[in-house]
């Protein structure tokens, strides 16, 4: 009988207790809850060996289950809003999946900002709680056109960032969106595009958001891959298009002890509230998966061991 080997396992965040350190190692001691994000994979465990520089402490004022569910969303969005794209006081931000787990932390810090949120979500009940984690307009895009409402609520300017973590769904691209350029004039070329296919920026999904020289931050794709994006689809209005993720954005430990420390410093100041939705026996993993991508979870989903 052949056992199939398992090459790895699953699980990118965790906050634990820790059983054991190496020789040499200073920074952390037995006894101390740390947390980690990112890299190495394998968080669905009971005990884990872990690199210290990627140890990160968790303050004695945060519970563990919330600081687990905070680790990964919470400097994802922490990067996103303030360094992959900064927002400021006057920005107009649309958060796709806001009642999600970083979703709803990106509408929460976006408003504490100064930036006016827009968030699009598929229930009533995620619309509630998206108006209740501080979006100032919400949109449900199973029962609006949510790029038509985008361009409402802006008086046709657009917004300054998207934050996408849904992807193919809201990425919508097709072959024939702009035509190839016939001439070395930029000029001439947005003038064909905006005079000769209106009705072009409606198909474009996320991009069709964006004001001039705005940006779409593509941080996820839960409904799928995106269609490619052709370098013509940018230019009309001289876009820019980020897939960031948050291992590049905390390559060094100075980046990562700063990315966190922004995080838990706003979770005890209250200005961001982690919502721990869901909680699940690590043994029922599957199940949680399966809740995820069934779009039954809101906020964050926590593995017990």
């Amino acid at each position: 009988m052949l056992i199939p080997l398992v090459s790895c396992f699953a699980g990118m965040e965790a906050v634990g207790e820790v059983i054991a350190v190496g020789n040499g190692v200073t920074d952390v001691k037995v006894g101390d809850i740390v947390g980690y994000a990112g890299n190495p994979m394998g968080a669905y465990a009971e005990e884990q060996i872990l690199p210290v520089d990627r140890a990160v402490p968790v303050p004695p004022s945060i519970d563990p289950v919330v600081a687990a569910s905070a680790m990964l969303k919470g400097m994802t969005a922490q990067f996103l809003l303030h360094r992959c794209f900064k927002v400021e006081p006057g920005h107009t931000i649309l958060v796709h999946a806001a009642a999600g787990g970083v979703g709803s932390l990106l509408c929460q810090w976006g408003k504490s900002l100064g930036a006016t949120v827009i968030g699009t979500v598929s229930t009533k009940e995620k619309a509630a709680q998206a108006t209740e984690d501080g979006c100032h307009h919400v949109i449900n895009y199973k029962e609006e056109d949510f790029v038509a409402r985008v361009s409402e609520i802006t008086s046709g300017k657009g917004v300054n960032v998207v934050y996408d973590s849904v992807g193919k769904d809201t990425i919508q691209v097709t072959d024939n969106a702009f035509p190839s350029p016939t001439t070395s004039s930029h000029h001439m070329l947005c003038r064909h595009v905006a005079e000769t296919h209106p009705t072009l920026f409606n198909a474009q999904g996320s991009l069709s958001c964006l004001k001039i020289r705005g940006y779409l931050v593509v941080f996820g794709q839960s409904s799928g891959t995106p269609d490619p994006i052709p370098l013509s689809a940018l230019a009309p209005k001289c876009l820019y298009l980020t897939r960031p993720s948050l291992m590049m954005y905390t390559t060094t430990r100075e980046e990562l002890l700063e990315t966190a420390a922004d995080v838990f410093a706003n979770m005890e100041s209250g200005a961001l509230r982690v919502r721990v939705n869901h909680t699940y026996p690590l043994s029922e993993a599957a199940k949680a998966h399966s809740d995820l991508e069934s779009r039954m979870t809101s906020g964050s989903v926590v593995l017990i061991p």
